[in-house]
């Protein structure tokens, strides 16, 4: 039986000698940070910077408090996301730096600069050899796998598809390139929606396999020589190249955890997650619900899988908050908060399949501090 993992955790509590970001840097130093030999090292701080008109997403003063400490330790911080597949204030670097920006990610108050991991059209990927019974060859950003180490930095809140976004969401779904979201979401191919499509032929440039033409100003694809990259959906101005969103949330799951693989073999990583202002829905809405359960605190761990898993768990061990999505509903048996909020989901599939691919463990022991 694997060894428990150990996952540390400390409230929101504060003095009047230490405030909140003091508490969080003292948390991932008890955690162990300092093992990770960040001297003249890349580190890659995976974060969610938001969509514009969202506000739960964490304040910027939690990746400065993460970057902080990385720099005391010799290393060289950069804060990172990959672009969104769909239409939003993410879907391309320009825009998505100044939602970042604009949300408060900047070099002055975090203390590093902010790179879009795919590149301007999200476009610009590394391929990732996964041994995964779903995915072969993960397509990661590639300033993310250029980093010598990752350091995730999560916001843990509910999720329409997954059940919940924490740890393996974050660098699984996050991590992947416009292409790479396209095969974790999909096990179609693209279709062009002809009432959007201007012709400009973008598409049929970036296809490696003859399997795009456009006629009388309209691009058309042929299914029978798609492979189903993605490429298309990635360089389209117009966003009429949209992907079928057609994988089940279980298959869904599997390919995020061979994903979180993919990004994480190999080199040093560490993972943090903040459990706050934990909304119904992911932080990619142009908006967000109030808050299914109060606060929680502040978790950390080597291990991925047990991160999420303690996280979880506390979360389910919280009150409902009346008025949230969850809070007038008939509560499971098993007072799980997060299929209570979306039934059809199943976030189990999630951190089961990451422990079968050996990514970490689902038992593990917590330590407050």
């Amino acid at each position: 039986m694997m060894e428990k993992a150990k996952v540390y955790f400390t409230t929101f509590k504060t003095s009047y000698t230490e405030n909140i970001p003091q508490k969080l840097q003292r948390l991932i130093r008890t955690a162990g940070i300092g093992q990770i030999d960040f001297s003249d090292k890349y580190a890659a701080v995976k974060i969610h910077f938001g969509e514009l008109g969202n506000l739960a997403f964490l304040r910027p003063n939690y990746a400065k408090a993460v970057v902080d400490v990385v720099k005391e330790l010799g290393g060289k911080a950069f804060l990172t996301d990959c672009n969104t597949l769909y239409v939003g204030s993410r879907k391309n670097a320009l825009d998505h730096m100044d939602t970042a920006y604009e949300n408060g990610f900047t070099p002055l108050s975090t203390g590093c600069h902010v790179m879009i991991a795919d590149g301007l059209k999200g476009t610009d990927e590394a391929l990732v050899p996964v041994d995964g019974e779903y995915v072969t060859e993960a397509k990661i950003g590639r300033a993310l796998m250029d980093a010598d180490i990752v350091i995730s930095l999560t916001h843990f809140k509910g999720h329409e598809a997954t059940g919940f976004g924490g740890t393996l969401k974050n660098i699984g779904m996050g991590g992947g390139s416009r292409a790479g979201k396209m095969e974790m979401h999909s096990q179609g191919k693209p279709n062009v929606n002809q009432k959007h499509c201007i012709g400009c032929g973008m598409c049929t440039r970036v296809c490696a396999h003859d399997g795009i033409s456009v006629a009388d100003k309209k691009a058309f694809i042929d299914h029978e020589k798609c492979v189903g990259c993605g490429r298309c959906v990635g360089v389209c101005p117009k966003d009429a190249v949209r992907p079928a969103f057609d994988a089940s949330n279980d298959v869904l799951n599997y390919k995020i955890a061979e994903y979180t693989k993919a990004v994480c073999q190999g080199r040093p990583c560490f993972h943090i997650s903040i459990v706050c202002d934990v909304s119904p829905n992911c932080d990619c809405h142009a908006e967000n619900d109030i808050p299914i359960i109060p606060n929680v605190g502040m978790f950390a761990s080597f291990d991925p899988v047990a991160l999420d898993m303690a996280c979880v768990d506390a979360c389910n061990r919280q009150p409902v908050i009346g008025g949230s999505v969850i809070g007038s509903q008939e509560h499971a048996e098993d007072h799980d908060h997060f299929h209570a909020a979306h039934p059809d989901t199943n976030w189990r599939s999630c951190v089961e399949h990451a422990q079968k691919i050996g990514l970490g463990t689902m038992e593990y022991e917590l330590i407050e501090i």
